[in-house]
């Protein structure tokens, strides 16, 4: 485990045993939710002053580890054309 993604812990006390930032009861889900939705890591630091800008970190380092972040289709470079298809125009 690094140390970004040791702030990352894991309570059955706290938010039901889910993945939380310093156990500040900031689930990893929640915050991966803020910037999917396109919220900077500014924006979120300003709304929640008490996390850090290695508690962002600490969330997308631990989401990628544990699977929930995966690259997305679109983000794929086309190398080559769809079945059937050619990459010279009017062919």
């Amino acid at each position: 485990m690094n140390s970004l993604t040791a702030r990352i812990t894991i309570d059955p006390a706290v938010c039901h045993g889910k993945p939380c930032v310093r156990g500040l009861r900031y689930p990893v889900e929640a915050l991966l939710e803020l910037l999917g939705s396109g919220m900077s890591h500014n924006d979120i630091l300003a709304d929640y002053e008490d996390l850090e800008r290695d508690d962002l970190l600490a969330v997308l380092a631990y989401a990628t580890a544990d699977g929930w972040l995966q690259p997305h289709a679109s983000d794929a470079v086309n190398s080559e054309p769809r079945s059937g298809g050619s990459r010279k125009p009017g062919v």
